[in-house]
């Protein structure tokens, strides 16, 4: 299993608001057959608008040097490690982006391999710093765009339909960011791994242990579509760099519902934060993700202790 994952922030020519996340999967299976599925989130912040999209193929992988480009019908991202392209349209809205990595890739749990357990063990890195600009058409009417966006690349022999996981990635007025993931077993919610990734503004990126971790909700919402009860609002506490966060959700209603290609319902929708480092203020903007709380599946909200 591998995927491509970008996600991000972004102003129009007259301060409107924007928010998307974008992801390709891609399987490899014992028959040599390697599907792809492509999904979508666009919101619309000032109208209150979120677009859910989906696209699926059975394309046959072609060889690029350097980078990757993938598609989807008339979807597409591309990307060599530097600059990347995105490109898709979902209802009245088509979106054309370039982004340019402003930090080097950041190896995720220390090393880059992340051992998830019962499902295997995965490759993991971002590039958390996007300067990104485009492109977005709005019933044929074009204006500029721009903001900050994150990328995620993923891969390796595992399987996700046995656990879930809350995961944040977060972009900071201070020019930091920071990743945190959180990830248990399906059967008796048992925990298995809780990491993070500090992105200084002029530095390397700095694991942060499960110990330096405190990550709690603060209020839950309910899936009309999948009963699902998902944990909506919460603080976030990184011991280590004195940093008390919260993370509140733009907007509820964000859940992807299963589909005929992905079984399993999660949410991924956009965040403001606010907070302290020590005894300044710091805010910003990010996405959250959490998967394993469909009510088919049940599993308790999950919460971090912080550390004594």
């Amino acid at each position: 299993m591998e995927w491509w994952y970008f996600n991000g922030h972004l102003t129009g020519e007259s301060g409107q608001p924007y928010s998307f996340h974008f992801v390709m999967f891609q399987l490899v299976l014992p028959s040599g057959l390697t599907p792809r599925l492509a999904q979508l989130g666009w919101a619309d912040h000032s109208q209150g608008t979120h677009l859910k999209g989906e696209r699926a193929g059975l394309p046959v992988p072609q060889a690029t040097k350097g980078g990757f480009d993938l598609r989807v019908f008339e979807w597409s991202m591309s990307g060599d490690g530097e600059e990347y392209s995105l490109r898709f349209q979902e209802g009245e809205y088509a979106v054309e982006l370039h982004a340019t990595s402003q930090k080097p890739a950041a190896l995720h749990d220390g090393t880059g391999l992340v051992d998830l357990g019962i499902a295997g063990k995965t490759y993991y890195y971002s590039r958390t710093a996007l300067k990104t600009s485009g492109v977005v058409t709005i019933a044929g009417e074009p204006q500029q765009v721009a903001g900050v966006a994150w990328m995620d690349h993923q891969w390796g022999d595992f399987s996700t339909r046995a656990i879930g996981w809350d995961w944040l990635s977060l972009h900071l007025d201070d020019g930091t960011q920071l990743m945190v993931s959180v990830v248990w077993e399906q059967e008796g919610h048992k925990p298995i791994t809780t990491y993070g990734t500090y992105i200084p503004a002029d530095s390397g990126p700095v694991h942060l242990p499960e110990e330096d971790i405190g990550l709690k909700a603060t209020g839950t919402w309910t899936s009309e579509a999948t009963g699902a009860k998902y944990p909506m609002g919460w603080t976030l506490r990184i011991d280590s760099l004195e940093t008390d966060l919260t993370l509140s959700p733009v907007l509820q209603d964000a859940e992807f519902a299963a589909s005929a290609f992905i079984p399993i319902a999660y949410w991924e929708g956009p965040v403001t934060v606010d907070g302290t480092r020590g005894t300044t203020p710091v805010s910003g903007n990010g996405f959250v993700e959490m998967v394993g709380y469909d009510a088919r599946r049940p599993v308790p909200p999950i919460t971090v202790p912080p550390r004594p």
